[in-house]
């Protein structure tokens, strides 16, 4: 059994990556702390770093949050880019840059990305540009992780469980069930892989 933090359990893709760590001892978090055992804001390098301090040891995290702005290109505000990428561009190499002080030797760090970088939709300019970044930041800094860390990312596409939010932007999409995303972030803290995207998709 691995001590695994979880951020952003609370939301629908957290619930789905929890469906694959339930042999795990599960710490979760979230921005609100609303329902979990602590709040953080992955935008803010010291509320990470308190949350790694409070858990103490860790064997892996798993982060399933990154907020993005939606808008066409040409009227996308300067403020909406900059929220996107803050929170799941930088928020999620923050979870990384500070977390490697903190995880135990031959840790894991997983992070999420999304089917809109290689399945563009109208209006999700932001979320496939950070989407594509975070693929290509697990893939390079893998290399450079320190003590046997390995790192991969989850680039899933809609949840069923999340259809009747997002259904009516993604016409021709095939949902995925919750429980197959899981075994993705399942497949990443308990294997061997490292630099992988591992995407789901139907």
């Amino acid at each position: 059994m691995k001590t695994v933090i979880l951020i952003g359990a609370q939301g629908k893709m957290g619930q789905a990556a929890l469906s694959g760590l339930k042999q795990h001892r599960v710490i979760t978090a979230s921005r609100s702390g609303d329902s979990c055992d602590f709040q953080v804001d992955i935008t803010d390098k010291d509320s990470i770093k308190q949350l790694f301090k409070n858990v103490g040891d860790f064997d892996a995290v798993v982060n399933t949050v990154g907020h993005c702005e939606y808008a066409p290109f040409q009227t996308m505000t300067d403020d909406q880019w900059h929220t996107t990428i803050q929170s799941k561009l930088i928020g999620q190499i923050n979870v990384v840059k500070v977390g490697i002080d903190y995880i135990k030797d031959s840790g894991s760090f997983t992070l999420i990305s999304g089917i809109l970088n290689v399945k563009p939709i109208p209006q999700a300019i932001a979320d496939a540009t950070t989407s594509g970044a975070i693929d290509t930041f697990v893939k390079c800094v893998a290399n450079e992780l320190p003590r046997g860390i390995r790192i991969n990312v989850v680039n899933p596409t809609v949840l069923e469980e999340a259809w009747d939010i997002y259904g009516e932007m993604m016409p021709g999409f095939q949902p995925v069930p919750g429980q197959l995303v899981g075994k993705a972030f399942e497949r990443s803290v308990d294997g061997f892989i490292t630099g992988q995207v591992l995407f789901v998709d139907a």
